[in-house]
């Protein structure tokens, strides 16, 4: 490859690349790179990229990548960042030897990696292109990044328009097939997270495709989209329930409700595939449910074998196509909290919200989901005025040694209040038992 580039360079032949490749050498070659060029430009710098990166929607993705990559599958050598749509790397972390080495090529917050600055690269060459990219070795078109290798995927908000890239950067490892499973399946899990947070806010002027047209950090909607974005599970746009239901808000495994059925209990496999069905309407390839179902290693005919069995446990709903996907709506019992979050009910919410998602699930795409409706409900919950709202999340196990849920009801009940002195003691009873209140957690 090493020899082809420099064939390209001197000759313009692409004999032995990649069709991807040979292409995005074009569109650098003719953006005026400079393939000795040992860094691209910094285009936010430190005050400027933190107001940017504090409004950027990608924020809400740093728990998800974090979780699904960080902590769950990636180790030693490799580094995670995030990108926005023009290719500016807004959060990079990972291994702090390979961040030190790579900041020598340019691989630093702030700078610009986009094609026409940076040449081929994954993250650049994903926004070029919209589609998926690895990029190995010798394949980049600057001399100085060459000996790195990088997979990288568009991140979109639900009107399908490019957020920015996530990338994962290495080695030779950094660009292999599993690392690409890797990568879609987190970049499915944020998508899905996205989803979420703008059906939590609620309906705002709607887009071409029913999104709103500016949500959180200004995200627009893509006109003439219409037609394009898939219902959402548990919201079918109309006044008639779902004709199925799963219910995951319980000790165990989950139930499905079926129209002229019985209640059937599911494996916790199978309550665990509906739920990611249901939280990808677009569907799933077998690489990527194999990466939201197990944190260690599943092989594709694995993941093929556990949705034939559940096709014969759910019958119809679940579709016969690839990427897998349901065949029709299916409501659950999380986005019903979710609508009663978003509509500022918070006692509904807690009506709805029975205990976590799928409690004894270890599957990385349902602990996502898990932690993120607990996040919400928490959220609102601590936002609410009303102390009962904060009593009964405090009566629960999960928020039992919630710090900051105590201090918020000893800020709304009246002094010599029993609440009041509740809420005080078990304060305290937190500063002898931890020494301190509670710690932040940053993502780098």
């Amino acid at each position: 490859m090493h020899a082809a580039h420099e064939r390209f360079l001197s000759t313009g032949a692409v004999a032995g690349v990649r069709d991807l490749v040979a292409d995005s050498w074009r569109r650098s070659l003719r953006s005026g790179v400079d393939p000795e060029r040992p860094a691209p430009p910094v285009a936010l710098t430190d005050a400027d990229l933190r107001a940017y990166r504090s409004e950027h929607p990608l924020r809400h993705a740093l728990p998800v990548v974090r979780g699904l990559l960080l902590d769950a599958a990636l180790t030693e050598g490799f580094l995670v960042a995030l990108t926005d749509a023009d290719g500016r790397l807004l959060w990079v972390a990972g291994d702090a030897r390979v961040r030190r080495a790579v900041e020598g090529v340019g691989f630093v917050e702030g700078a610009g990696w986009d094609e026409a600055h940076a040449g081929t690269n994954a993250p650049g060459t994903a926004l070029a292109t919209g589609h998926d990219v690895q990029v190995l070795g010798a394949e980049h078109f600057t001399r100085s990044v060459q000996p790195w290798s990088c997979t990288a995927a568009v991140l979109r908000d639900p009107a399908g328009q490019a957020l920015g890239a996530l990338d994962v950067t290495g080695r030779d490892a950094a660009a292999s097939a599993l690392m690409l499973s890797l990568v879609r399946a987190t970049a499915a899990a944020v998508e899905a997270d996205l989803r979420a947070r703008v059906l939590a806010r609620g309906p705002g002027p709607a887009g071409g495709a029913g999104w709103p047209t500016a949500v959180g950090g200004g995200w627009p909607a893509t006109p003439g989209a219409s037609g394009d974005a898939p219902a959402l599970a548990g919201s079918d746009g109309g006044d008639a329930p779902p004709a199925a239901r799963l219910e995951v808000l319980r000790p165990g495994s989950g139930i499905l409700h079926a129209p002229g059925a019985p209640a059937r209990t599911l494996s916790l496999r199978h309550a665990e595939l509906l739920l990611l069905l249901a939280e990808h309407p677009r569907g799933l390839h077998a690489d990527e449910l194999a990466v939201l179902l197990h944190p260690d290693a599943m092989s594709d005919v694995a993941v093929r074998a556990e949705v034939s069995r559940l096709r014969r446990a759910a019958g119809p709903l679940v579709d016969r196509s690839r990427p897998y996907r349901l065949a029709g709506p299916l409501g659950t019992d999380v986005a019903g909290v979710r609508e009663a979050l978003a509509a500022g009910d918070v006692r509904a919410a807690l009506d709805r919200y029975s205990g976590p998602v799928l409690p004894r699930s270890r599957a990385p795409g349902v602990e996502q989901v898990r932690d993120a409706l607990a996040s919400d409900t928490r959220a609102a919950v601590l936002h609410a005025t009303d102390p009962v709202v904060l009593e009964r999340w405090l009566d629960r196990e999960e928020g039992a040694e919630d710090w900051q849920a105590w201090e918020r009801l000893v800020a709304l009940t009246p002094p010599g209040s029993a609440a009041h002195a509740r809420a005080a003691g078990r304060l305290d009873l937190l500063v002898r038992r931890l020494g301190a209140g509670p710690a932040r957690h940053p993502w780098r």
